[in-house]
């Protein structure tokens, strides 16, 4: 892409100056979001590695608390299944987060005379670690739609603060060269012309040289 050439004159001048004022107006305030979408960054991703510790600390417990899952004859495969989940939007400095707004599961039929007590804690327990499973991924769609939108803010301050706003500066300052020593040139050219109309015959030597 090629860049416009730059116009030496006055309203070009203008136009410079306005951008400049611009830039630098905006150049705050898009420094201010990266910096909150920076710490939102960091945020989420202290929240993704909490959520698979918390995840994978509820699947060791239930070997823990329930040891006798080992010993036990009753038939337990598929107790419980997540059916379904529902993920939501949440505004988070402008972008939109995914954020887990239900979780439904489907437990297996079973008798609460015929099993032991500690089934019902165990069902409880393989929801509790899946949902936590399920706020684990979630938890690293946000870092990964976070980091996207730090790179992208970052990429907008950097582009005003080491292209537009400098090279608008280099454009005046340009233009304001230009003008002075057109301005200079004028003068000097107007003074010349008034020194030339003070001399007889409009500006010419009418003294006549020898014949």
């Amino acid at each position: 892409m090629t860049m416009a050439k730059l116009r030496l004159s006055k309203n070009s001048l203008q136009q410079q100056q306005q951008q400049l004022k611009l830039y630098r107006k905006l150049l705050p305030s898009l420094d201010l979001k990266r910096r909150q979408l920076t710490v939102e960054a960091q945020k989420a991703r202290a929240e993704h590695r909490a959520a698979i510790e918390a995840a994978e600390t509820l699947e060791a417990t239930i070997g823990e608390e329930l040891p006798m899952l080992a010993d036990e004859g009753t038939d337990l495969i598929g107790p419980v299944e997540m059916t379904n989940y529902r993920v939501g939007q949440q505004n988070v400095v402008g972008t939109r987060l995914p954020i887990l707004e239900s979780i439904e599961f489907a437990v297996a039929d079973y008798s609460r005379l015929a099993t032991p007590p500690w089934v019902d804690m165990l069902v409880q327990r393989l929801k509790d670690a899946a949902e936590m499973r399920v706020r684990a991924k979630i938890a690293g769609e946000r870092v990964a739609v976070l980091d996207q939108a730090v790179r992208r803010i970052t990429q907008r301050v950097n582009l005003f603060d080491k292209v537009l706003i400098p090279t608008a500066e280099k454009n005046i300052q340009r233009i304001r060269i230009y003008l002075g020593d057109a301005e200079r040139a004028a003068v000097v050219t107007s003074k010349l012309a008034k020194v030339k109309q003070q001399q007889p015959g409009g500006g010419w030597d009418t003294e006549e040289g020898p014949s």
